[in-house]
């Protein structure tokens, strides 16, 4: 049984901002070219370029996600947590998805050379934070209290020093 409000109450699917990301991005590049990635790098380096971020944001996201599968909790933010996953790579970063979900779209944007969507994978990062990771903060510390605030004071949000 899902106790009312036991949600962090993100704003929106992390998947259907990138979605609007692509989508929008692709519209607007339609509409309005710009050509800086074309004009600033060949083909054969947007693409090594995109390959490279897509495969880094991938290796970041995919074992997060099956960290969360097999821990017994959703992975959809927009639902109930029911486990606190600290280990693998939630030991060295504490949102591996959004960060993974970020480098896929900003290696998207740069092979297939879209400024628009570059540019909106940019704007999205402070969406991410306010509107997303902010809020389920919020929410795992109230739902596991010391454990998170502890598990935050190790882990940095973002990688590094974030």
């Amino acid at each position: 049984m899902v106790k009312q409000g036991d949600t962090a109450g993100v704003i929106a699917p992390p998947p259907l901002l990138a979605l609007g990301v692509i989508v929008f991005g692709i519209a607007l590049d339609w509409l309005l070219p710009a050509y800086v990635l074309s004009i600033l790098l060949s083909l054969t380096e947007r693409i090594v370029i995109g390959v490279v971020l897509m495969a880094v944001g991938l290796a970041l996201a995919v074992p997060a996600r099956g960290a969360f599968v097999s821990a017994g909790t959703h992975v959809k933010p927009w639902k109930p947590s029911t486990v606190l996953v600290t280990d693998g790579i939630f030991g060295r970063l504490r949102n591996p998805m959004y960060v993974g979900a970020i480098l896929v779209l900003a290696g998207l944007a740069t092979a297939l050379a879209s400024d628009w969507m570059l540019v909106l994978t940019i704007l999205l990062v402070p969406v991410i934070h306010y509107g997303v990771v902010k809020r389920e903060e919020r929410y795992l510390a109230a739902k596991f209290g010391d454990a998170y605030r502890d598990y935050m004071a190790k882990v940095p949000r973002y990688g590094g020093p974030f």
